[in-house]
């Protein structure tokens, strides 16, 4: 190789390096623009797959991946939030949304005006002017996204114009012309630089830049294609290491998916090609590897549509249980770690759904924790002193575990809204576990109690009846704000807060009367201003729980 090669070689990967952050940071920006709507898609699917379809090509739009759409999907089996059947119709979804790249590579051959050279330098310079002057998040992301979009422009024009010196070099001409011969050495060549480089997207761009230099025909780029089809799989058969059988069988299902697609597709081509040498022989450019790209899939979608069921089948066959399913035998910390599985990471929007699901499940125990400790206080039922132990202990333990999940996320790419509520999730939590630690007080204070053989008298045992039903209902409405994110239950919280500060000093005041009528002894007050306060605080920590709930709204 002379030094004359070495430097267009060099080039060529600096325009594979500028296409692949353009694209990187394109995506990054319409993920932050689609913000919260990405969340609504998820919420929005069924058991009906054409939605799955609809959700799994526009997702792959949005991120311009269909390799991390399935990995996503893959975390989403594996952490329990889709099934098989929801997950079949993502998949084939992606496969079409993964097109969308390809049309973009294509934009210069629609038009003189749509040429990189013309119009890259405009988005960068415009995106650039937008990122730092502005101090809108919504124009950042826009710059951010025109950015993305100009790097990957000029990155391309790059790769072009290092591959035209060689359009007419008859070594790679015959490399190309021999892989179009061949079929399976076609299909294995694009197999191969597709899970080299981990994005079929990319590949598919690769192939577009030789196209547009008059270096691929139609032969080889159809059987290439069918190879960088069956390579996107790749990603997802990957991260499956580690997942459950279930959400191995989400990549198994994708890989089956491609593979039947790319024999149907390869059969029918290797004909028409024969049939038509001429045609085999013609050279292809990148608009038509487009629209090979996009009828393949399309077309893949609608012939095995049918056949989702025998898709989710076979991957069972293929993958057998390895007894992870059964839920009995996971412990409810097992079960969170595995509902916030780190593939769904890469997409932020879905992480935060995800967590705050989880969030609202601490809640709930948390609230459980608060019934033990009434029981154990009230019904004088000290044997339950150490279920209360033991579910604090467990709080403790998802307080760890969605504490270690939310750092992850602030880690990620994320848009002014979403560090709004990652920020304020680290708080839910802490108040939640918080909760749960006055809830240990008071079983301590009932146990103490017992061993002093404390009796209270009527009044206070009413009052406190009173107090733990007003605080009760102030941490149910906190957590239902929380988990529905509705304004009437925020607004049903500070109604409960102030009617537990109301009686916290009234029944403060009353006490006081009780000892100073002698009709309380003083060792049986200390006892119950204790159980008073820990009430108060519970029901402040369910404050300020609704309080960060309307911060987002």
């Amino acid at each position: 190789m002379s030094m004359e090669d070495l430097q267009r070689f060099i080039q060529f990967l600096g325009g594979l390096g500028m296409f692949l952050y353009g694209m990187d940071r394109m995506a990054d920006g319409l993920q932050k623009s689609a913000g919260h709507k990405m969340q609504q898609l998820l919420g929005a699917l069924t058991e009906n797959r054409i939605m799955g379809i609809l959700l799994g090509t526009g997702i792959t739009a949005i991120i311009f991946s269909s390799s991390a759409t399935t990995v996503m999907v893959v975390g989403f089996v594996n952490a329990g939030i889709l099934n098989l059947s929801q997950a079949v119709g993502i998949i084939m979804g992606a496969n079409i949304g993964t097109t969308v790249t390809s049309w973009i590579v294509s934009i210069n051959e629609w038009g003189e005006m749509l040429k990189p050279e013309l119009f890259s330098p405009v988005l960068i310079v415009v995106g650039a002017l937008l990122g730092f002057l502005s101090k809108s998040g919504k124009r950042k992301q826009t710059g951010e996204i025109l950015v993305g979009f100009g790097l990957l422009f000029l990155g391309l024009d790059f790769m072009s114009g290092c591959a035209a010196v060689y359009r007419t070099n008859p070594v790679l001409l015959h490399i190309f012309t021999f892989l179009g011969e061949k079929p399976l050495l076609g299909v294995a060549a694009g197999l191969f630089v597709t899970c080299l480089i981990q994005s079929s997207s990319v590949s598919v761009g690769i192939l577009q830049v030789l196209a547009l230099n008059g270096m691929v025909n139609w032969q080889t780029a159809v059987f290439i294609n069918l190879g960088q089809n069956i390579g996107s799989c790749a990603a997802a058969l990957h991260s499956s290491v580690g997942a459950n059988a279930t959400g191995k069988r989400a990549a198994v299902i994708h890989l089956l998916f491609n593979l039947a697609g790319a024999m149907v597709f390869g059969v029918i081509m290797a004909a028409v090609f024969r049939w038509n040498p001429a045609f085999a022989a013609a050279s292809v450019n990148s608009v038509e590897i487009s629209i090979f790209h996009t009828v393949f899939n399309v077309s893949n979608t609608i012939l095995l549509y049918p056949f989702a069921g025998l898709l989710v089948k076979a991957s069972g066959i293929l993958v057998k249980d390895d007894g992870q399913q059964k839920e009995c035998t996971l412990d409810s910390t097992d079960e969170m770690k595995r509902h916030l599985d780190r593939r769904i990471l890469d997409t932020p929007s879905f992480a935060i759904e995800g967590v705050s699901h989880e969030v609202v499940n601490m809640g709930y125990a948390a609230l459980h924790n608060f019934d033990l400790a009434a029981q154990v206080l009230l019904k004088d039922d000290t044997g339950e002193a150490v279920q209360v132990n033991k579910m604090e202990q467990k709080i403790d333990d998802y307080e760890k575990i969605l504490t270690d999940y939310l750092i992850k996320i602030s880690n990620q790419s994320l848009n002014e809204e979403q560090h709004l509520i990652v920020k304020n999730l680290f708080y839910i939590v802490s108040d939640f576990e918080r909760i749960s630690d006055h809830c240990e007080n008071l079983s301590e204070l009932a146990v103490e109690k017992a061993k002093r053989n404390i009796v209270f008298s009527e009044d206070a045992d009413r009052e406190l009846r009173e107090m733990f039903h007003a605080v009760r209902s102030s941490v149910e409405h906190a957590i239902k704000a929380k988990e529905t994110a509705d304004m009437t239950e925020v607004r049903a919280v500070v109604r409960s807060e102030e009617l537990v500060d109301n009686l916290e000093e009234e029944f403060r005041e009353r006490h006081i009367g009780r000892l100073s009528a002698q009709t309380c002894q003083p060792e049986n007050g200390v006892i119950y201003l204790d159980a008073l306060n820990n009430l108060e605080r519970i029901s402040d920590h369910a404050h300020n729980i609704a309080g960060f709930v309307r911060d987002e709204m």
